[in-house]
Parts: structure tokens; C-alpha cells; sequence
């Protein structure tokens, strides 16, 4: 592989509205709407120019949310974030803990029941 594998996620939620204000709130940006007919689709910011990739909230008829997608958001320093999680509605599965020289995960449930996880290197 040439390239990181990783290029793209959809989160899949039932309730959008909640959905789009729990990852703002918890991640401190803004998503911004992705014209779609069939389906209600908010992406993550992105930088064409960075590594890393990029992905979106998506609610469509007929697919569940609370799937088995784990997506790692990357963070300064994940307790921050971690902080925000239940006061935006979430819970927290694992406070912020030490993966060696890797550096550090906290993992979380969104509002629809989406495991995620947050990583940083302090």
C-alpha cells in the first residue's frame, strides 16, 4: 500500500440533529452539509493537503445506527475532548489511557450508540 489505508468513514446515526451536535460540541468544530438526495449527510472538516482523512454523519433509510465502525479522532490531548463527552450527551467506555509509545486513547459512545475513539500523543 502506498498510502495510509484508511480514507474515508461514515458514522451512521438515527437522530441527525443530536448526532451533529454531539461531535461539534465534543470536537469543537463545525460539520458542514453534503449534498445528497437519498440521504442526510454532514461531513468532518478537511484539508486535501494534510494527512489523514476525512468522513461524515450519515442517516439513510434502512441502515442501522450503532454499527461496528470505530473511527479515531486525532486531538492535542484527548482528555480534552474525553471532558466534553457527557455533558454533550455521550458516554465515556474508557477514560484516557497510555498506549506506550503510541501515545493515548480515550474511547466513547455517541448519543446513537457509535463507539469512538479520541488519540493524541501527551
Amino acid at each position: 500500500m502506498s498510502s495510509n489505508p484508511v480514507i474515508w468513514f461514515e458514522i451512521y446515526v438515527q437522530d441527525m440533529p443530536r448526532a451533529k451536535a454531539f461531535y461539534e460540541q465534543v470536537l469543537g468544530t463545525k460539520l458542514e452539509k453534503l449534498g445528497s438526495p437519498d440521504m442526510d449527510m454532514w461531513s468532518f472538516p478537511s484539508d486535501m493537503n494534510k494527512p489523514g482523512c476525512t468522513g461524515a454523519l450519515v442517516k439513510m433509510s434502512g441502515v442501522p445506527s450503532g454499527g461496528s465502525t470505530l473511527v479515531y479522532f486525532h486531538s492535542e490531548d484527548c482528555a480534552i475532548e474525553e471532558a466534553r463527552i457527557q455533558k454533550a450527551g455521550g458516554k465515556i467506555q474508557r477514560p484516557k489511557m497510555s498506549i506506550g509509545q503510541y501515545g493515548f486513547v480515550a474511547m466513547a459512545y455517541d448519543p446513537d450508540g457509535n463507539l469512538f475513539g479520541l488519540h493524541s500523543m501527551p
